[in-house]
């Protein structure tokens, strides 16, 4: 089986052929940083619009190098939700358009569950049962795996989630969009000992996460130490410290959280997957943390950490195993439709994979 998949949940086009025999045969991405970055962050409409003018050429473009012809996809897997409704949108209309001409299924795919099965897409691919680490967008959550779609909510974030935090962080400090990149080359400049930070709800039992007083922590810093600065350069220093001190902080925290979990939950493997996942000083303290207790750590490529069409073709693969998925097109009207909003635990339970 051959699967196209479609993923324009946000600020990425992305596309990938995921072949049930061969593997991932091939996959497009072309990123919308620059068309934002003036902005500051991400324009709705502006990222809906450039997916329009960007989807059929990249994927003409992917066919060809990947010398395969449409007529050669079996089925179509697109990113429904959660992300930008009009973003989605242009996914879901291309998509099952698509599928309909072609004569093909079309599933809509979980945004989030398509992160946490990204990390199986390397070899050696983590097997199942697992806890994963999701830092994608606005997302912060750890959830137990024990099967496709089997997650159970193990804790998330009450407020901001960490990669929120990052592009905060780095608006306060100037640095440009996207945040998350920029304050973690920033840090490599800092001393992250100069400025205490809280490690926020480390002190009490649980594993749920919050970032907004870290967020808020950081802009007092600032404000109380940036109009002391005499200089450019000392104020470029002040700006690296802070960002040492913020990263190391979102660093502890993640890895303390992640460690309860693995002790909460007895298992031997965790993943983490998401844009916060590229981060490197987290994934050094994570492996670290696993050594000395015992878990395997895995996660997805760094080109896979951030949204991407390869890890919506293979969640697609693995739910369309399921039977009633492989049923052709109706030759009815297909609706097209998006959940910008869409908790994760409504997903069904397909089998074990």
């Amino acid at each position: 089986m051959l699967v196209l998949g479609i993923e324009t949940s946000c600020d990425e086009t992305g596309l990938a052929l995921y072949d049930s025999q061969r593997g991932l045969i091939g996959e497009a991405l072309y990123s919308q940083v620059a068309l934002h970055a003036e902005y500051g962050g991400v324009v709705p409409e502006l990222a809906s619009r450039d997916h329009v003018r960007k989807l059929l050429p990249l994927l003409r473009q992917l066919l060809r190098d990947s010398g395969v012809e449409l007529n050669d996809v079996d089925a179509i897997a697109y990113t429904r939700g959660p992300g930008l409704v009009g973003a989605l949108l242009v996914g879901s209309a291309t998509a099952e358009a698509l599928a309909l001409a072609l004569g093909i299924p079309a599933l809509g795919i979980h945004h989030m569950e398509g992160h946490l099965l990204a990390p199986m897409l390397e070899d050696p691919a983590p097997s199942m049962p697992f806890v994963a680490l999701l830092v994608s967008g606005g997302h912060t959550m750890l959830i137990e795996v024990t099967g496709l779609g089997a997650y159970r909510l193990l804790g998330e974030t009450l407020d901001d989630a960490a990669g929120e935090a990052f592009d905060k962080t780095a608006k306060l400090l100037g640095l440009g969009y996207p945040g998350g990149p920029a304050v973690a080359r920033l840090a490599l400049q800092g001393d992250a000992e100069r400025f205490r930070f809280p490690r926020p709800m480390t002190d009490r039992p649980g594993l749920d996460l919050s970032f907004s007083g870290l967020k808020t922590h950081t802009r007092t810093l600032w404000q109380q130490h940036s109009s002391n600065c005499t200089n450019e350069q000392a104020l470029q220093q002040l700006r690296a410290d802070i960002a040492a001190g913020f990263q190391q902080a979102v660093v502890d925290t993640l890895t303390i959280k992640c460690r309860r979990a693995m002790q909460a939950t007895g298992r031997q493997q965790l993943i983490m997957s998401g844009g916060v996942a590229a981060n490197q000083a987290l994934r050094e303290n994570l492996q670290q943390v696993g050594r000395k207790h015992g878990f395997r750590i895995s996660y997805p490529r760094m080109a896979f950490c951030t949204d991407n069409g390869a890890m919506i073709a293979y969640a697609g693969w693995l739910r369309l195993q399921d039977a009633s998925a492989l049923q052709p097109a109706s030759p009815q009207p297909r609706s097209i439709s998006a959940r910008p909003r869409w908790p994760l635990h409504e997903l069904k339970p397909v089998g074990r994979h």
